[in-house]
């Protein structure tokens, strides 16, 4: 059989894969938080016709290589941590991180290694818990879960995570609890688990473990500060996404036209004997 037959399906199986991500960007255009996927291909092992010849000192000159490119396969699919632009609420548990880093939330004490979030839409539930769309938890800088205290009658947070509360005869002053903004080595290794989350894994954060729960607007550790009143939007580039819908869907095409191409030539051949 023709080479170029299974070049041609290896090419639309990796724009239909392109088209998968690309509509999944397109979906999470308003998702809060929503970081952005690019699939990225790499050539297949090329086929030897001819190997590579030496040149001698005086009689022959080299020959290069002979090789047949035998398709295109995925190489990744990448997440890209750029940041997203800022929706104003004026809700004080609306937040946003202006940098680097991301939230930290999780179900409950027996979870060691907490979820990362960049989406701070959050909320402060019944028992007075600082708490996301889900009820998981957010973490202050000691690992703990957040409680606002009930003689607290309002509270802001500060640039650095402080919440600063109102009490009830009117003064205000910071409480002990400082939102944490983790910062991980790699976030492109961070894997998504749904829910606007991320799960750390051994290529995110050395051992796939957080070793501290840092403080935001940090310079010397390089964390982002939070915003209070605002929420991270997606970065989804609609403009740059139907470009390369429209990539795909041409390479796409011209990949089928090599199959039926070859299956032309494979008829002319099949036709030789009448």
């Amino acid at each position: 059989m023709l080479r170029s037959l299974y070049s041609g399906v290896s090419g639309m199986r990796g724009f239909q894969t392109k088209l998968d991500v690309i509509g999944n960007n397109i979906a999470n255009v308003n998702t809060i938080g929503f970081k952005a996927g690019r699939a990225m291909f790499k050539d297949i092992l090329s086929q030897t016709v001819a190997g590579v010849t030496a040149p001698t000192d005086d009689t022959a000159g080299g020959v290069n290589a002979k090789q047949i490119g035998l398709g295109v396969t995925l190489a990744s699919v990448d997440t890209i941590h750029t940041p997203g632009s800022a929706m104003t609420t004026n809700v004080p548990t609306d937040l946003r991180i202006d940098g680097d880093g991301f939230f930290a939330v999780r179900a409950g004490a027996d979870q060691e290694t907490p979820y990362l979030t960049r989406a701070g839409n959050f909320t402060v539930d019944a028992n007075r818990n600082l708490v996301n769309a889900d009820g998981l938890f957010v973490l202050s800088t000691a690992g703990d879960q957040i409680v606002i205290g009930e003689e607290v009658t309002a509270f802001s947070i500060a640039q650095d995570g402080t919440i600063i509360a109102v009490n009830t005869d009117g003064t205000s002053a910071p409480t002990e609890f400082q939102i944490s903004v983790v910062k991980v080595v790699n976030p492109g290794g961070l894997e998504k688990i749904g829910g606007n989350l991320y799960r750390v894994t051994p290529n995110a954060n050395p051992e796939g473990l957080l070793d501290e729960f840092t403080l935001a607007n940090d310079p010397a550790l390089g964390t982002g500060a939070i915003v209070s009143g605002q929420l991270e939007m997606s970065n989804v580039d609609l403009t740059g996404e139907f470009t390369e819908m429209i990539v795909a869907q041409r390479g796409f095409q011209a990949n089928s036209r090599i199959i039926t191409t070859s299956d032309e030539i494979l008829q002319e051949v099949v036709n030789l004997k009448r």
